[in-house]
């Protein structure tokens, strides 16, 4: 599998683009889990809240227990007593609640925070590079076949821009149906170089293989 092309230049931009890419995506992750952090953070009043609710409650529900026993009085204080302890249920039920809420505004905030910038680089970034390695490897495959240079040649026909085909001929096509060797070369070699592969040298004398 060919990560980097094989020339310097596009090599060492492709290498500075995959490093930022890494740090760009491990800053939205810190940051998603800071946001998550601050957010979650409030939610220890709840936390609280609960544990005020839920001593209130087994303190009223010790003392009802204690004093169910009294002669007359046993049964209204333990009525009135397990109505305090009810109270104090609920208000831990409130601080369980409240917990929750925030800590699901933590979670989605943290995500969204992380998400956006996650989405842009692997838009911005992953996706030309599975480009180039998915190109470069169709290019090295037609290499190794024994056409790989008139096949890539022709590719270049249809891919280069009418600038380009001009600086190699003034008449590409006809050179290429011709075989003319050094015309197929330089095809080749600009379809190979645009896909990041360097093609080898053309050895003196050597004749393109006919498509």
């Amino acid at each position: 599998m060919t990560l980097y092309a094989d020339f310097a230049p596009r090599r060492a931009r492709q290498i500075i683009a995959d490093l930022s890419a890494v740090v760009v995506l491990a800053l939205a992750i810190v940051a998603g889990v800071t946001v998550h952090g601050v957010i979650a953070a409030f939610g220890k009043a709840f936390g609280r809240l609960e544990d005020a609710g839920t001593g209130f409650q087994d303190t009223m529900g010790e003392l009802g227990e204690s004093l169910s026993g009294l002669p007359l009085l046993g049964d209204g204080v333990r009525g009135i007593l397990d109505s305090a302890a009810g109270a104090g249920g609920s208000l831990a039920d409130a601080g369980r609640n409240g917990q929750a809420v925030i800590e699901s505004i933590a979670v989605g905030a943290g995500v969204g925070v992380a998400a956006l910038p996650i989405a842009i680089v692997l838009l911005v970034w992953l996706l030309p590079r599975v480009r180039f390695v998915l190109r470069a490897r169709t290019t090295r495959a037609l290499l190794a076949l024994e056409d790989g240079h008139s096949l890539l040649a022709l590719r270049a026909l249809d891919d280069a821009t009418a600038k380009e085909l001009a600086r190699i001929s003034p008449r590409p096509v006809r050179a290429w149906l011709a075989q003319d060797a050094e015309v197929v070369h330089r095809l080749a070699e600009l379809e190979a170089r645009d896909a990041g592969i360097r093609l080898p040298e053309r050895r003196a004398g050597a004749r393109a293989q006919p498509a």
